[in-house]
């Protein structure tokens, strides 16, 4: 719990106001001890969820608005409806949500783990987006065909590695293969540590002039499989891109180093990017203009 408050308390959307925040936090941690069903939550304006307690990739977003603020608020100033969003590891689907349901984009949504991909259709289904997110049980790697995932960690599986026994078997196609040409305004990717043999499989897809940003977590989860996260870094610069920070209120990129926590953006073609963020449409989060 003292953690939780930390994050709560220094979140950018909640941070100078800790009376509301903690009062919201207090709330939901009352109320889904006395309901253990799940509840539907309003999440923008045009947007909800299903959460409960205890749902990772749901719950911080009931306390602080948009859980990972600087990232999903690049992504509803960026999208535009009609551009393609790519979520590699969408959990329950809170980038996916934000895209379809508040932006109105298309987007290709790919969970490998069985169980958090029912989290994902329900979230879907919720919304009424079936018509603008095409979601894929699916992994992603370099090459067409299958591998272990656990399945004991709810919304945290990942790739297993040989020390993991309860494991199943996902099959697995690569980036490029999925996209079959068509080329993403903005990609995420959050799988793991296994981010390496995701861009090993999308060639295209980096050289593509249409991509514009990813949003990616480096954070040394690739170490216990051996890759050298540096080496993404290096692709992605290769590339044309550059790491940018992003502010919200201000709607400012800023220069910005590699994070070796949570995620890192990437851009290219800073003027469109700039020009996008600047004539995005008030978002509303919590009854807060963002």
């Amino acid at each position: 719990m003292q953690r939780t408050i930390k994050f709560v308390l220094n979140h950018p959307f909640t941070k100078g106001r800790p009376i509301a925040a903690l009062a919201k936090l207090f709330k939901w941690q009352l109320l889904s001890r006395l309901n253990k069903r799940p509840v539907i939550h309003q999440f923008t304006k045009n947007s909800k969820l299903w959460v409960w307690k205890g749902l990772t990739g749901a719950t911080g977003n009931v306390y602080c608005g948009l859980h990972e603020f600087e990232d999903m608020a690049f992504l509803l100033h960026l999208l535009r409806p009609g551009d393609l969003f790519i979520d590699i590891g969408a959990n329950i689907g809170s980038y996916t949500i934000l895209a379809s349901a508040e932006v109105g984009a298309h987007s290709i949504a790919i969970e490998p783990v069985p169980q958090t991909f029912t989290y994902l259709t329900q979230n879907i289904q919720l919304n009424s987006i079936e018509n603008k997110v095409t979601v894929l049980n699916i992994g992603l790697g370099k090459e067409s065909g299958s591998l272990t995932f656990t399945k004991g960690f709810d919304t945290g599986n990942q790739v297993a590695t040989a020390e993991d026994t309860d494991v199943i078997n996902v099959a697995v196609d690569t980036l490029d293969n999925i996209l079959d040409y068509q080329t993403p305004l903005l990609l995420k990717i959050d799988v793991e540590g296994f981010e390496t043999e995701v861009l090993n499989g999308a060639a295209h897809t980096l050289a593509s002039p249409g991509l514009r940003a990813i949003i990616i977590e480096l954070n040394s989860a690739g170490d216990k499989y051996g890759f050298n996260e540096d080496d993404i870094h290096q692709l992605l610069i290769s590339h044309g891109f550059k790491v940018a920070g992003y502010l919200p209120f201000k709607r400012e990129l800023i220069d910005a180093t590699r994070k070796t926590e949570h995620n890192t953006l990437y851009i290219r073609d800073e003027n469109f990017i700039r020009s996008r963020l600047n004539a995005a449409g008030k978002i509303y989060v919590q009854g807060r203009k963002i």
